[in-house]
């Protein structure tokens, strides 16, 4: 299992951990008192609350899914403390309910070293989507 070494190391390995549906790999990514929010606004706290959360969807609707991420920003605030913004693109499959479509998200996180890796601390995902309809939107590449 990789680690990190740097902070913008994360998201590839969000992705890549995502995409090989490793939830192993998934939960070596957050510290053990990591907090999470996903896009639907459901929080949970500690790896094992993280894991709960995805493990049943990447066995049903999102196992045939994949992610492509982006980093936007690194805002180290201390030098074992960093903020970073990354794009995610989410391309549902199949065994989605409504089929193969994408969708863009927005992710917020907060990653601290912790023995010369970085870990994810906290961590917020927000959809994409008009204000004024509340459709969901892909953002521009």
């Amino acid at each position: 299992m990789t680690k990190a070494t740097a902070p913008e190391q994360i998201p590839a390995l969000f992705q890549m951990a995502w995409n090989e549906h490793d939830m192993i790999a998934f939960a070596s990514l957050f510290s053990e008192d990591a907090s999470f929010v996903n896009r639907f606004g459901h929080y949970v706290k500690g790896i094992k609350e993280i894991v709960a959360l995805h493990l049943p969807i990447h066995e049903t609707i999102y196992r045939d899914s994949t992610l492509q991420n982006e980093i936007i920003e690194l805002n180290p605030v201390t030098k074992d403390v960093v903020i970073i913004h990354f794009w995610s693109r989410l391309t549902a499959g199949l065994a989605h309910p409504a089929g193969p479509h994408q969708v863009d998200t927005l992710i917020q996180a907060v990653l601290t070293k912790q023995n010369d890796s970085w870990l994810i601390r906290a961590l917020e995902n927000v959809t994409l989507t008009n204000p004024r309809t509340g459709q969901v939107i892909l953002r521009d590449t």
